[in-house]
């Protein structure tokens, strides 16, 4: 899983801040994902959530609401309706960047969230909460020993999760503006309703009144001895595993359009944005990338730091081959590679005389009851490595179009 932090506007012109998790290919789908009350993206259940999904191929966007974690603006001023608002801007954002998020995923009160925003996002096809109020009104349960404060004084200070918030009487006004039972009737898309029976938080009995009110395809999951935060990996790992495969049954099959190599072959692969690219060596699947500093996203080596791989391993091989061969007492061989530029006219052994040239430094420990002179036989050896033969040998690299 490859996380990449984005900032994107809400309504208000405010900045927002995520995590965009990427899986290492092509991502199958994207989704997004929306925190429970005062929450941030950070919490470790919805880390173990993104993480389960993106092993599955999806992309994940969680991010921080208003006035909350990392983005800008007051908390004290942000109700249900610019959560939804915030979800709005967050769709819009992978739609531009990305595209569009297929499936709508909420923790808490910001499921009941992703319930009314699901109704403005024809790209979403599959939504799910977990441990999600029926009604939003249920946040004036946590609000109810500063009620009278609130009504009289027009703000108030609560404690929530051992953490201090200012709240406004806006925010209990705004929660009275929102008739879910209609809002979930209209979904029109697959639902999931993920409930803990002992959630204290919020009763499971808000998993069937959700239930209920929505119309077919949807399913429920009972999520057994979880807490309401999920704070037991097992459980937050699980719910992405489950909403990993309930999802598929509602997107565009995979490509079938894997990408595949035939032994002695090499096969790379990138697409229209990014120079994240999918590897194919024979059987062997990895990914390669650029670092940040070149524009990437250093989900993998670069192309340079897979021509010192091979390099540094077909020297360790090489080793191994001669020292098994002399029957020399080598435990292991370490060889570091790196790779730079040097200019021709500081490179003493080059034959150009202008430019620069490239240059890899290889550097070896040996481990093991050896004598200086088989050390320094076996430093002679590494330059028989034949990937070494190879970049010093003559090389053509002859390209056609396929097809």
């Amino acid at each position: 899983m490859q996380k990449n932090r984005v900032n994107f506007e809400n309504a208000e012109g405010q900045q927002l801040t995520g995590i965009l998790d990427m899986p290492l290919a092509q991502p199958r789908a994207y989704a997004l994902f929306a925190h429970c009350f005062t929450c941030s993206k950070n919490l470790r259940s919805a880390t173990n959530i993104s993480r389960a999904l993106t092993d599955a191929g999806f992309a994940v966007l969680r991010f921080d609401f208003t006035g909350l974690g990392q983005s800008e603006g007051e908390f004290a001023d942000t109700n249900f309706s610019s959560n939804i608002a915030d979800l709005a801007a967050a769709a819009d954002f992978l739609a531009a960047e990305y595209a569009a998020p297929a499936l709508l995923v909420g923790h808490s009160l910001g499921g009941t969230a992703v319930l009314r925003a699901a109704l403005d996002m024809p790209s979403a096809v599959a939504v799910a909460t977990i441990g999600s109020p029926a009604d939003p009104r249920h946040v004036e349960g946590l609000l109810a020993g500063s009620r009278a404060e609130l009504e009289s004084e027009g703000t108030a200070e609560v404690n929530l999760g051992g953490r201090a918030f200012t709240i406004k009487r806006q925010l209990l006004e705004d929660l009275e503006d929102h008739d879910m039972p209609e809002a979930i009737a209209d979904l029109r898309k697959a639902l999931l309703v993920m409930h803990s029976p002992l959630d204290d938080i919020v009763d499971i009995g808000n998993a069937s009144d959700l239930f209920l009110a929505a119309k077919h395809p949807k399913s429920f999951v009972s999520l057994d001895d979880a807490d309401h935060l999920l704070s037991d990996d097992a459980h937050s790992l699980y719910a992405g595993r489950v909403l990993a495969a309930w999802s598929s049954k509602y997107l565009p099959a995979p490509s079938e359009d894997e990408l595949e190599s035939a032994e002695g072959e090499v096969t790379a692969r990138t697409w229209s944005s990014g120079f994240r690219t999918e590897v194919r060596i024979g059987p062997h699947a990895l990914t390669a990338d650029e670092p940040a500093s070149f524009g990437g996203t250093d989900a993998g080596p670069s192309p340079y730091g897979l021509l010192a791989a091979a390099l540094a391993t077909c020297t360790t091989m090489t080793l191994k081959m001669y020292a098994s061969h002399k029957k020399l007492d080598l435990e292991s061989a370490t060889v570091r590679v790196t790779h730079g530029k040097v200019h021709a006219k500081d490179c003493e052994d080059c034959e150009s005389e202008g430019g620069k040239n490239d240059e890899f430094r290889r550097e070896l420990s040996l481990a093991g009851d050896l004598t200086d002179e088989q050390r320094k036989r076996m430093l002679e050896i590494a330059d028989k490595c034949p990937v070494h033969r190879t970049l010093h040998g003559e090389v053509k690299v002859r390209t056609t179009l396929a097809g």
